[in-house]
C-alpha cells in the first residue's frame, strides 16, 4: 500500500467492509466500490461519520471532491445507510400494487352502476334519493381541492355505503373534510346527527390523501352517530352491524350475487382484478382453513376474519372521533 492510500472501514447492516483507495481518488470511485460490496446504488448511499454526512453528487455541473476533500482520513470508521436496487424495486412494486387497488376502488365507486330488474315498489326509487349524501364540499383553502372533491365523491357513491344508508334510512346533508392542522387529533366528526359529516381525507403533510378504505371505515363509524351520540354499547352494536353489512355486500358483489331489495342499482364486478381487490379488502387473498370448502363456507370465513379485524380497528377509531351527543333520535 503506497503512502497516499488510506484504509476506511464501512459498517452496513452489521457487516464491516474494509476499503483501501488513494486519498486523491474522486468520491465516485468510493461509491462504485461500495456498490460492488453492498449492491446499494451510489444515488442511495448515505455515509455518516463524526456527525457529518456524505451523499452521492447530484449536480454534475459542480466539481467532484476527492476522498480527502470530503474529510475522510486513514482509519476512519463510517456508517453506511441505503437500500439495494432490488429492495427499491420491491418497494416500488408494493406501492404500485397498493395504488392500483386504490384506483380500482375509486373507479368502482365513481362509475355508473349496473341496472337490475326491479323487484320492489316505486317507493324504493324515491328512498334512494332521500337516503344518501345530499351535498359534498371540499375545503377550498386547502391544496388540490379538486382531488379532495374526487375522494369525497367516491365515498358518497360507494355502493356498499349507499346500501347501508338506504337500509337504515340514513341521510346526510353535507359530506366534507377535516383539515389536519385544524383538528390534529380527529379522524371524523358527525354534526347534528347527520346534518354534516366531516372526514380527515388528507395526510398530515398535505402532499397526498389517506387510503380510501381507511377513510371509508371512519365514514361508517360516523354514520352510526346518526342514531347514537356516545360510544356506548348501543353505538358499538350498530357500528358493528354496519361494518358487517358492508362486508357482506361487497362479498356478494365479488361473487356476482346482487341484492334486489331497497338498492336496485347494485354493483357488478367488471374484471378479475377488481374482484380480487374486493377480496383483499375483506382480509385475505388466499383460501381459508380447510373443512367446509363450499362457496358459502369460504364466504363465511372471510367475513369472520374481516369482522375480527374491524373490531380492533374500531377501538382505535373511537379515540379519534370528535362526535358526542344525544342518544337515539325519535322515530328511529
Amino acid at each position: 500500500m503506497s503512502p497516499e492510500d488510506i484504509t476506511l472501514t464501512f459498517s452496513f447492516r452489521g457487516t464491516s467492509h474494509v476499503v483501501s483507495l488513494p486519498n486523491d481518488a474522486p468520491l465516485s470511485v468510493l461509491h462504485s466500490r461500495l456498490e460492488a460490496l453492498t449492491s446499494v446504488p451510489p444515488s442511495l448511499q448515505k455515509l455518516i461519520y463524526r456527525g457529518k454526512k456524505i451523499q452521492h453528487r447530484q449536480d454534475v455541473s459542480e466539481p467532484e471532491p476527492t476522498i480527502a476533500q470530503a474529510g475522510l482520513r486513514d482509519g476512519v470508521k463510517v456508517q453506511m445507510l441505503g437500500s439495494t436496487a432490488n429492495e427499491l424495486k420491491q418497494l416500488n412494486a408494493a406501492d404500485s400494487a397498493r395504488q392500483s387497488k386504490e384506483r380500482i376502488l375509486r373507479e368502482r365507486a365513481l362509475k355508473p352502476q349496473v341496472k337490475l330488474r326491479s323487484t320492489g315498489s316505486s317507493s324504493s326509487s324515491s328512498s334512494s334519493h332521500q337516503y344518501r349524501f345530499h351535498r359534498i364540499e371540499p375545503l377550498s383553502h386547502l391544496p388540490r381541492p379538486e382531488m379532495a372533491k374526487e375522494s369525497l365523491t367516491a365515498l358518497s357513491k360507494d355502493p356498499a355505503v349507499l346500501h347501508v344508508m338506504q337500509k337504515h334510512r340514513f341521510s346526510v346533508g353535507l359530506l366534507t373534510e377535516l383539515a389536519p392542522h385544524e383538528h390534529p387529533g380527529l379522524l371524523g366528526l358527525n354534526v347534528g346527527s347527520g346534518g354534516t359529516i366531516k372526514l380527515r381525507i388528507r395526510l398530515d403533510t398535505y402532499d397526498g390523501f389517506r387510503e380510501y378504505l381507511d377513510v371509508r371505515r371512519v365514514l361508517c363509524h360516523e354514520l352510526a352517530h346518526n342514531v347514537w351520540g356516545d360510544h356506548d354499547n348501543n353505538f358499538k352494536e350498530l357500528n358493528s352491524q354496519l361494518n358487517r353489512e358492508i362486508a357482506e355486500f361487497e362479498a356478494a358483489a365479488a361473487q356476482g350475487t346482487h341484492y334486489l331489495s331497497d338498492l336496485r342499482d347494485a354493483y357488478q364486478p367488471s374484471s378479475n382484478e377488481e374482484a380480487e381487490a374486493l377480496v383483499h379488502v375483506l382480509g385475505g387473498t388466499g383460501p381459508g382453513p380447510r373443512g367446509d370448502d363450499t362457496i358459502e363456507g369460504r364466504r363465511r370465513r372471510v367475513l369472520e376474519a374481516a369482522a375480527a379485524r374491524l373490531k380492533n380497528e374500531e377501538e382505535e377509531l373511537e379515540q379519534s372521533c370528535g362526535t358526542s351527543g344525544p342518544q337515539k333520535q325519535p322515530g328511529l
